[in-house]
């Protein structure tokens, strides 16, 4: 089973992800950690903020790791914020029964009442530079970006509206 999980930043993808590996023992690959390997190596002249032309980079190489780990019956959690909306355009019926997919997102009044929370807790399983601009009006324009996208693409979104932690208990059941 590959479990794909995208979303908005700071939505608590690597935290879903880290506790699906202790639950299930699933290895899982993050995509931030592709990114910043090719771009620290000198395979691409993209940057960390090229995140449409990132996208379009990362997800060929992403989209054959979940090929090729289907195909040899591994268990595998990808995710990161680089999934694009119709990414199920890119399988065919022999993978898509194998993925399992998920999508996380925050309402504009879960960010409003938790901001500090959000940012307080963006390093808590893995350690991040956040630009200095970061701010609450760029929280809310990556996730109704998500939102809109993925259920543009008929995919349902998790929406953490009022307990995060309840939210990711449930996924995880």
């Amino acid at each position: 089973m590959i479990i794909l999980i995208a979303g908005a930043s700071h939505t608590g993808k690597t935290l879903l992800a880290q506790r699906m590996l202790e639950k299930y023992k699933y290895p899982y690959v993050s995509i931030d950690h592709l990114k910043m390997g090719l771009i620290r190596s000198g395979n691409t002249d993209l940057t960390p903020e090229d995140d449409e032309a990132l996208t379009d980079y990362l997800w060929p190489i992403v989209r054959e790791i979940i090929k090729t780990a289907i195909e040899n019956k591994q268990n595998l959690i990808v995710e990161g914020c680089y999934i694009p909306y119709n990414w199920r355009a890119d399988f065919d019926g022999r993978y898509l029964p194998f993925i399992s997919f998920i999508c996380l997102a925050m309402t504009k009044e879960y960010i409003k009442q938790h901001f500090d929370e959000i940012t307080g807790n963006e390093c808590a399983i893995e350690a991040r530079l956040i630009p200095s601009d970061f701010t609450i009006v760029d929280l809310k324009r990556d996730n109704e970006r998500c939102i809109n996208g993925y259920q543009s693409a008929g995919e349902r979104v998790v929406l953490i509206g009022s307990d995060f932690e309840q939210e990711i208990q449930e996924l995880l059941k």
